[in-house]
């Protein structure tokens, strides 16, 4: 999606990856499988700066992998805040507990691990900064399931909101996740009780803001 020459440039004038994410970036490419899922280190100091101006007391994170956004947010959190992150897969599990130890963010952080589809409606929260970053073709299923549990002004952000530029092959003859981005992204677009805005960050963010 983007020159790697000017991607090294962002990375070169962002503030300094912590040791920590650092360390967890490298074994999630050694361990985990499909490693380009993590957040990494613009897209996770994106987060984190974004936590920082709502100063959420509660996050949802729909898609924990290994962790790696699930720090940044938490380390923006009010005092005695909370992010709620749903992973499917168990076997992530042990990476992204180690890590939450080490940051010194475990006691922040609720986690589940199953169906977000099933888990989400049982969460009695309201939320004031939602991130979804789960399977593609269920991203509109989440934003309606998440709708009524952002407060007023409250921020959705949506990571792959590009999807290597698959956006833009007709719909019809798109795979499952690719029209699910499509369907999300036009769906938010015609949403008339929010504000968005889709950055061209990495593969791309949905910003959207809760009237």
């Amino acid at each position: 999606m983007i020159d790697m020459n000017l991607e090294k440039y962002i990375e070169g004038h962002n503030s300094p990856e912590d040791e920590i994410l650092a360390e967890l970036n490298r074994e999630t490419n050694l361990k985990a499988l499909f490693p380009r899922m993590l957040s990494g280190h613009v897209l996770g100091k994106f987060l984190e700066m974004v936590g920082f101006m709502v100063r959420p007391n509660r996050i949802l994170e729909i898609g924990t992998y290994t962790g790696y956004a699930t720090i940044c947010l938490a380390k923006a959190l009010a005092e005695k805040g909370l992010i709620h992150t749903i992973e499917l897969n168990p076997e992530l599990d042990y990476i992204s507990t180690k890590y939450f130890k080490k940051s010194n963010v475990e006691d922040k952080i609720v986690k589940y691990t199953g169906n977000a589809l099933e888990i989400i409606p049982a969460i009695d929260e309201m939320f004031e900064l939602v991130f979804i970053d789960a399977d593609k073709e269920n991203y509109l299923n989440y934003y309606q399931l998440v709708f009524d549990k952002v407060r007023k002004g409250g921020i959705i952000l949506a990571d792959n909101a590009l999807w290597d530029g698959k956006v833009l092959n007709q719909v019809g003859n798109s795979d499952k996740e690719t029209k699910g981005i499509i369907d999300f992204n036009d769906f938010v677009q015609q949403d008339d009780r929010v504000e968005n805005i889709l950055i061209p960050l990495r593969d791309g963010v949905m910003m959207i803001r809760k009237f």
